[in-house]
Parts: structure tokens; C-alpha cells; sequence
């Protein structure tokens, strides 16, 4: 029997009227592309209402037409060439298949960025490649984010199918070619017009004044600034921050003096005690976020939200803890400059910036000059994210990751030694290094694709979201590395510091805000318990440096952008890049700063939910001016290389 063909119908218009046809295609799907993002979203924009959301869409206009026109730019001149055989069957099927290559790669960031916003809380920016380009492994985790969200492919088939259907709808009607060259003088001013056009387009506007958008333009639709990453699309800020330097010199004070006194990252230590020679012992908790630990959230009783963590807990009610303890990123490559150098994680992370070579100090590097055997600890396989490379420039004698492991049967598959082995193997080899050590652990299970070891299938709890029986199962190999650590010699001897790499949705109302996305737990623990209590003040990963050099009576100057958290007359502050913002917390506010300018004011205590902008209520010009020195500190050192004391 004969099979039918598909009976689509198709038309024919003017060629300029089918260019526009075309780009209005894709202006639809792109705003599609951000209902869905929204949709599969809406936990982390709660303030989102049906008139903002029209909001949103009408400014998100402007950022699609920028990214279509970049993307099409080759497409729209070979379309518009004067010549009778771009009406032929080859050059149209050519052009096709430019348009959907091009728009499809397009279409498939916007949808992987519906899953991957989650992790980063912001639109993907080139500086994702680059850290790509730091991560062993990728091809087995992009298999497997397309095999868990599995959603994201069939959506984009759907939607290229969708598109190559419509676009073939409506096609160029041929000219009669009588006078090829009058059509040819015809169609440069055509190409000129539209040059013109599309040039304003890519800017965003047509004035004279008018700069080239760019990321930050999305706050002039939106009220909270994670909702920039709705107006925007990720085309369009992989564009704009591609070859984009991270750290430029800001100019806020003209007075270095000034500037110096509201604050300076260099640290003089004011005592001349004896030096300890503590061992330092550093774990880094991948996903930990605060939402996870029960003794850190008393207050829920439903019993999926009240704890992951009962070995953390009780190690926390014999340690000193900060309740009100943030990152200072949002990824994993955020965290290890933050916590092992305080080095926060402004504009781009340190590690793939162009001030990567930057000569900086560390915990490693200050602690090897007291003569402190140093090593870092990561289970993956070498090479991922970069940890090996950063290591070494911050100052760490030794790496031991998957390599030096050495078991393969250990491996999960993906991401790298599960947490119980290498937390063993962690214990043992501390027990081969000479005292005093300074030692640095980042665990690695508790991550995508939330899996556990085959002899703890159904043994920890699921909890409400797939990741909580796995952050069961890295607190239990916390409590087993702990068993064995206190048999060891040097135990009663050591400061351990444990925290988080960066915090993760949780599904818990509370956490969706853009302060309490960085919430985690930092404890020091001592044991013997001359380290203990609660303080509700703020703390942040960089403070981790400065205190333990001031617990161990660290008697040289050095350059750490936190505090000392054991020291109560020292000024607490937390800040974090989101969203194109910097977001500063001081006291009981949340202060926003987008392009140079001061855009929004919380009081996180009162207004939790950050839904009453104090902008033009109050003034906070103490708190708004130390906001500024720290990042004109930050980038303009960064910029320098001035990022450790110089020796006099």
C-alpha cells in the first residue's frame, strides 16, 4: 500500500516579508522558551505576579531580538543577496538548515538553562565553557543530565520539529528576472536599511546615548534582582560576557587613604601570643546547605524537614557554630578559593578569571612558612574543576584525588570516590603526615545524580527532593571518618572546620530568597571542647582563613577579605555576586548594587521574604559606602596583582 506524505501547506510572499515572518517565529519560540523557564521555576521567584510576569515578558523583548539578530546575523545577509539563484531550491534548503542549526543551539540553551538555573542561580554565561574546560569527565555528565532530565531533549526536538515546519510554511515568491542587474542595484539599500536596523537591535535601542544592553538592563523590569534572569535569555548573556574581563578598576573613593580606612583586606595580627601548632583539618561538604541541618532549623516539625545531618548535629552541639553562615558562590569552584584563601567569588570565579595567575595567599602557603606539612584532599578524578591547578598556586604541597586513590571499584561512575572510602583514605593518610598539618577535604556524593552506594539503596531516607538520602549518606561517611580519626594520634590535637561549598534548592519555602541561597552551616570543632557555643552573628566562607590564623596566633601580616570571627569588635558582613548584582548583607539589611548604583534595600529580619524596597525610606550610608570599598578593594587588587602582603 501506498504511504501518504505529510500534506503541508505552503505559501509564498515577498522575501522581505518572509524575513520578518521568520524573525517574529523565533521571537515567539524564544518567548515560549521563557514561559517554560518560568514554569519549571516558579519556587525561586515567588514574587513573580500575572502583571509583573507581562512585565517581564515585554522587557525580555528587547533582550530577544538582541540574541536572535547576533545569531542570525550570516543568515539575514546571505538571505538578503540581490541574486536571482537565491531563489533556487539548493541556496533555500542551505539557508534552512544555517537557521536551524544556529536557532537550534539557541533554543537548547535556553532549555538546559530551566534545569541548570537551579545550581547557579543565574542565566549561563561564557564563563561556562571555561569551566567546562577545567572538568574531567563532561561527556559522561552530559549523558547523564540528559538522561535524568530527559524532559529538556524532548522538549527542543518538539520545538526544532515545531520550527522547521513553520518556517518552511511560508516561502520567498521568485521575481521575473527581466533586468537582474535593476534588482540587484535594488536590494543594497534594502541591505543597508536592514543593516541599520539590525544594529539597533543587537543595542537595544536607537538613540545616540543609547549604549549596547547588557545584562544588567533586565533590572529595569523587575523588583527583586533574581528576577533579571526571566527578562533575559541565555543566548544573549553567553554574547555579552564572551572576552569580558571579570575585575575592572572601580573608582568610588579618589583617596586611597579613604579608602584604607573604611577597609583594607590586609590583616596585621595585634597579638604576640605563642604560636599554637594546631593541625588544621578542613571539609568542605559538597551541597550542604544549611536547609539540610536539623539543629540549624528547630523550628520544623514535619519530619521530611527537620534533619539529613544527625551525626553533623550532634558535632555541632559541641562545637562553635555560626547560625547565620553563608557561601560566597554559588558553585563548587566558588567555594575553594573562599574558604582555603578568602577570596570571594565576585563577577566570575577566581579560578577561571584572567587574574587566575594572580600570586595569592593561602591557608597552605601562610601555615607551610610555620612549617606546616600541607595537602588537599578530592576524590574525583584529577583535573576536576581545576582543584589540582588551583591548589597547587594556592600553596598546597600535596594533592591526593582519584588518581592517587587508586581503587577503581570505588568510583561512582561520575563524579568520583564515594565519600565513606575516600573519607577513610582522608583519615589514614593524615595519619602518614608530619605534625603539624594543615589538610583540606572536599567530599563529592552529594551532588547530581543523586545516587548512593549500592549497599544503601533504601537505607536513608528520600526525604522530599532525590539529593537528601544522599546528603545522608555523606553525613554518615562523615561519622565514619570521625570513628576513625579519634583513634588516630594526632586527633585530640587538631582544629577541625567543616562547612559547606555552596547551598542548593531545598524545598523549603524559607530558603527561596536570594539571601538565604547562600545559606550554609561553618562550625569550628575542637575536641577538647576549648571551642564551643552559638553565635548568631554573620559569617561567611572567607572568614574561615582569617580565623583560624587567629586561633593559632599567626604572627605575620597576610591579605584575606574576611574576618576573624573569634574577635566580637570586628565589623560582619557577607557578599556574594547574583544575578549581575552585588548583594551585601550588614546587620539586619540586604543592600543591592547593579551598574554602580545602589538599587535595593531589605530588612531581611523584618521582611524576610525581601518584598518591601527600603530604597528612598532609609539611609544606610555607613553600611553603603563599606559595600563599596570592599569591591573597589577587591577589583581593583585583583586587577593589580596586589593580592598578598608585600615583605618589607
Amino acid at each position: 500500500m501506498q504511504r501518504r506524505k505529510l500534506n503541508t501547506r505552503k505559501y509564498e510572499a515577498n522575501e522581505y516579508l518572509v524575513l520578518l515572518y521568520r524573525i517574529g517565529l523565533l521571537m515567539v519560540f524564544y518567548s515560549l522558551c521563557r514561559v517554560l523557564f518560568y514554569l519549571f521555576n516558579t519556587a525561586s521567584f515567588p514574587k513573580v505576579t500575572f502583571l509583573s510576569f507581562l512585565t517581564i515578558m515585554k522587557g525580555g523583548l528587547m533582550f530577544d531580538i538582541s540574541a536572535i539578530l547576533y545569531l542570525n546575523v550570516a543568515y539575514i545577509l546571505l538571505y538578503l543577496l540581490p541574486f536571482e539563484f537565491t531563489f533556487s531550491h539548493w541556496y533555500q534548503k542551505t539557508l534552512k538548515i544555517l537557521f536551524m542549526v544556529g536557532n537550534g543551539i539557541g533554543i537548547a540553551f535556553n532549555l538546559i538553562d530551566i534545569v541548570y538555573y537551579r545550581y547557579i542561580l543565574k542565566r549561563t554565561t561564557a564563563s561556562m565553557f571555561d569551566v567546562a574546560a577545567f572538568d574531567a569527565g563532561n561527556g559522561k555528565l552530559i549523558l547523564r543530565f540528559f538522561y535524568d532530565f530527559w524532559y529538556i531533549p524532548i522538549l527542543l526536538i518538539v520545538l526544532l520539529i515545531l520550527l522547521s515546519v513553520l518556517y518552511s510554511i511560508l516561502q520567498p515568491k521568485p521575481f521575473k528576472f527581466r533586468h537582474p542587474f535593476i534588482y540587484f542595484l535594488s536590494g543594497i539599500p534594502v541591505i543597508l536599511l536592514v543593516v541599520g536596523l539590525s544594529i539597533m537591535g543587537m543595542r537595544g535601542g536607537w538613540r545616540h546615548s543609547t549604549r549596547p544592553i547588557t545584562m544588567n538592563n533586565a533590572g529595569a523590569f523587575v523588583t527583586t534582582p533574581e528576577e533579571m534572569a526571566l527578562v533575559q535569555n541565555t543566548p544573549f548573556c553567553i554574547l555579552r560576557t564572551w572576552g569580558k574581563k571579570a575585575f575592572e578598576h572601580k573608582h568610588y573613593f579618589s583617596s586611597e587613604a579613604e579608602l584604607e580606612r573604611i577597609y583594607s583586606p590586609v590583616h596585621v595580627p595585634d597579638s604576640l601570643g605563642e604560636a599554637r601548632k594546631d593541625n588544621v583539618v578542613i571539609i568542605i561538604l559538597e551541597s550542604f546547605s544549611r536547609a539540610f541541618v536539623g539543629s540549624l532549623n528547630p523550628q520544623y516539625e514535619d519530619p521530611r524537614d527537620r534533619s539529613y545531618t544527625p551525626f553533623l548535629d550532634s558535632l555541632i552541639h559541641e562545637s562553635l557554630v555560626f547560625t547565620n553562615a553563608f557561601a560566597n558562590g554559588r558553585k563548587s569552584i566558588d567555594a575553594i578559593p573562599s574558604v582555603t584563601a578568602s577570596i570571594p567569588a565576585l563577577v566570575l570565579p577566581y579560578v577561571i578569571s584572567e587574574r587566575s595567575g594572580n600570586k595569592i595567599n593561602s591557608i597552605a602557603s601562610l601555615l607551610s612558612v610555620q612549617g606546616y606539612q600541607t595537602a588537599f584532599f578530592h576524590g574525583a578524578p584529577n583535573g576536576s574543576m581545576g582543584f589540582d591547578a588551583f591548589t597547587k598556586i594556592a600553596g598546597f604541597q600535596q594533592y591526593f584525588g582519584k588518581n592517587e586513590y587508586g581503587k577503581e571499584e570505588d568510583f561512582d561512575g561520575i563524579w568520583g570516590i564515594w565519600d565513606e572510602p575516600f573519607m577513610q583514605y582522608f583519615a589514614q593518610g593524615m595519619n602518614k603526615m608530619r605534625e603539624p598539618f594543615a589538610t583540606t577535604l572536599f567530599s563529592v556524593s552529594s551532588h547530581h545524580p543523586y545516587e548512593v552506594p549500592k549497599k544503601y539503596k533504601g537505607k536513608f531516607p528520600e526525604g522530599r527532593i532525590p539529593l537528601n538520602k544522599c546528603i545522608r549518606y555523606t553525613d554518615h561517611s562523615l561519622q565514619k571518618f570521625f570513628d576513625t580519626a579519634r583513634k588516630m594520634p594526632w586527633f585530640k590535637n587538631t582544629l577541625f572546620v567543616i562547612t559547606a561549598d555552596h547551598a542548593v534548592d531545598s524545598d523549603i519555602k524559607e530558603y527561596y530568597t536570594s539571601v538565604n541561597y547562600f545559606a550554609i552551616p561553618i562550625l569550628f570543632y575542637k575536641p577538647d571542647g576549648s571551642l564551643k557555643g552559638i553565635d548568631n552573628g554573620l559569617a561567611e566562607q572567607i572568614d574561615i582563613m582569617p580565623t583560624i590564623l587567629s586561633y593559632l596566633n599567626y604572627p605575620y601580616p597576610y591579605l584575606a577579605f574576611g574576618h576573624n570571627l573569634l574577635d566580637k569588635n570586628n565589623p560582619r558582613f557577607v557578599i556574594n555576586y547574583i544575578q549581575d548584582s552585588y548583594q551585601f548583607l550588614n546587620g539586619d539589611c540586604a543592600f543591592y548594587m547593579t551598574d554602580d548604583k545602589l538599587t535595593a534595600i531589605y530588612n531581611r529580619k523584618e521582611d524576610p521574604e525581601l518584598t518591601n524596597n527600603l530604597i528612598g525610606k532609609v539611609d544606610f550610608p555607613d553600611q553603603v559606602q563599606l559595600e563599596k570599598a570592599i569591591i573597589q578593594q577587591f577589583n581593583n587588587r585583583m586587577s593589580d596583582n596586589r593580592m598578598v602582603v608585600d615583605k618589607k
